[in-house]
């Protein structure tokens, strides 16, 4: 029961810090002689609680971009909510060109040497991308969903961090800090429930047994509070530009993690 609260809490604070919670959570099941296989209802049910901590946390945004989209329909008088609904939906379609990478990324995140890898390159991202965005001009708004939603499509891959790679592509693209944290996690929300949709139809296809270790109701309200707590944190990190801590820290576990691994 232990082992499956800390895989909450391992959830929580990594699905928003930086630093890749699909990484964290494939070395600690690893590390912990948890499979893959008979965990994937308990991996579902910790996305639950964390899309529940973006939509509370962003609620405004949510509620504005959902009725400025939709009355835009109906009206020639365009919201700014009409374009960045627009720019929501082109970014998750982006992100699905990820998709056919699902089966080898699987295959690749039961290894604590790939895991590593994909740390390390996240890493080098945070380190270089602030240094090379600075004075750069905002892009249109397509344009940034474009690129944002591909940087979001090839964080599927072990050990890549989704927010860092998405933030990171924002800044790149002209975007400011505070602009660019509201756009990474507006487009997870979709993105997350797509694809715990995908593994839950793909679950129950199989025929397999759901499998839900002891404790996983109290690892899944851990998840919502430190992650709370986590998108708090990042966001207050991120606007002071101490994207060093979370670049250090990414570099410091891919290292450890490859070293464990040979």
């Amino acid at each position: 029961m232990l082992h499956t609260i800390i895989l909450g809490i391992v959830q929580g604070l990594c699905e928003f810090l930086p630093v890749s919670s699909s990484g964290h959570l494939a070395l600690f099941q690893h590390f912990f002689g948890l499979g893959n296989d008979n965990l994937v209802a308990f991996d579902l049910l910790l996305h639950v609680p964390t899309v529940l901590v973006i939509l509370i946390f962003f609620w405004r945004d949510v509620v504005r971009i959902i009725v400025e989209w939709f009355s835009g329909w109906f009206s020639k008088r365009k919201l700014s909510g009409w374009s960045y609904g627009w720019a929501i939906i082109i970014a998750t379609i982006m992100t699905a060109a990820g998709l056919p990478l699902r089966k080898l990324v699987d295959e690749l995140s039961s290894s604590p040497l790939y895991v590593g890898c994909g740390l390390i390159f996240t890493a080098l991202i945070m380190f270089v991308v602030p240094l090379i965005s600075r004075g750069r001009t905002n892009s249109s708004i397509m344009k940034i969903a474009v690129v944002v939603g591909i940087a979001q499509g090839i964080a599927v891959l072990p050990g890549v961090s989704r927010s860092g790679m998405t933030i990171m592509a924002g800044l790149l693209m002209g975007l400011s800090v505070s602009e660019a944290f509201r756009f990474s996690f507006l487009i997870s929300v979709p993105a997350v429930l797509g694809a715990s949709l995908l593994e839950a139809l793909k679950m129950f296809k199989s025929g397999e047994a759901i499998f839900l270790p002891e404790g996983a109701l109290w690892a899944a309200i851990a998840a919502f509070v430190f992650g709370f707590a986590a998108l708090m944190l990042v966001r207050k990190v991120i606007l002071a530009g101490k994207w060093g801590y979370f670049s250090l820290y990414c570099f410091i576990v891919g290292v450890t993690a490859i070293v464990l691994s040979l």
